[in-house]
C-alpha cells in the first residue's frame, strides 16, 4: 500500500504522517508528479488561504493531475476546499472536482470556527462504524454549503457540508488527524476501505 501525502507548502503534512503511522502505514510526502501517480492512496492536506494555496498548486503543475487522479483521494480542511469549484476566499478559482463553492461564514457567527462540532447524515463508507453525532475537529472561517455531493453535515449558525465525495475523490472540512479516535477511524476507511 503506497500512501502519499501531497506536500506543496500549504499544509499541516507531519501531523497526518503522524497519524498515518499510528494506524501501521507509512506515507511518502511528495509533490512529485510520478510519485503522486503511483500511489494507491492520495492524501491532499491544506492549511492557509486559498489563493495562494491554489498559486502554488499551479506553479508545480499540481493543478492540472489533481482532477485527472484515478485512485482514491481525500482532501483535508482547505484541501477539500480547493476541490471546489470556487472560493470566495481571495475571489480563488478551484480545481473543480466538486461542484459547489465555497463562502464565507456569515458576520452572526464568530469565525473562524475553531474546535469540536458533531457531524451528521453520514452517507459514504467513509464513515463505516461512525456513530451519527460524533464530534469532530475544524478550524475555518469559510465552508461549502450543502450539496448533492454532501456526504456528512455539521452546524454552526447554519447547516453546512462538513464531507463531500464524487467519484474517487472526498474530502472532509475537519481534520481527522486531529479528531481523536473518530478521525483515526475516518483514516482508516479511507486507506482499507475505499475501492
Amino acid at each position: 500500500m503506497k500512501i502519499v501525502i501531497i506536500n506543496y507548502g500549504a499544509g499541516n503534512i507531519q501531523s497526518i504522517k503522524f497519524a498515518i503511522q499510528r494506524l501501521g502505514y507509512e506515507a511518502v510526502l511528495s509533490h512529485d508528479v510520478a510519485e503522486i501517480q503511483s500511489a494507491d492512496k492520495i492524501i491532499f492536506p491544506g492549511v492557509g488561504e486559498a489563493s495562494s494555496a491554489m498559486a502554488k498548486l499551479r506553479a508545480s503543475g499540481l493543478d492540472k493531475l489533481i482532477p485527472n487522479l484515478k485512485q482514491p483521494v481525500l482532501g483535508i480542511c482547505l484541501g477539500m476546499q480547493l476541490m471546489c469549484h470556487s472560493s470566495e476566499e481571495g475571489n480563488t478559482k478551484g480545481l473543480g472536482i466538486f461542484d459547489v463553492d465555497v463562502v464565507k461564514f456569515s458576520n452572526e457567527v464568530k469565525v473562524p470556527q475553531i474546535g469540536w462540532n458533531q457531524i451528521a447524515n453520514l452517507k459514504s463508507g467513509l464513515f463505516k462504524d461512525i456513530e451519527e453525532k460524533e464530534h469532530i475537529y475544524l478550524v475555518h472561517s469559510f465552508y461549502a454549503p450543502l450539496c448533492s455531493e454532501t456526504i456528512a453535515e455539521s452546524e454552526y449558525g447554519i447547516k453546512y457540508s462538513a464531507a463531500l465525495a464524487k467519484d474517487n475523490f472526498y474530502g472532509t472540512q475537519f481534520h481527522p488527524e486531529k479528531s481523536s479516535s473518530v478521525g483515526e477511524k475516518i483514516l482508516e476507511n479511507f486507506i482499507r476501505g475505499m475501492p
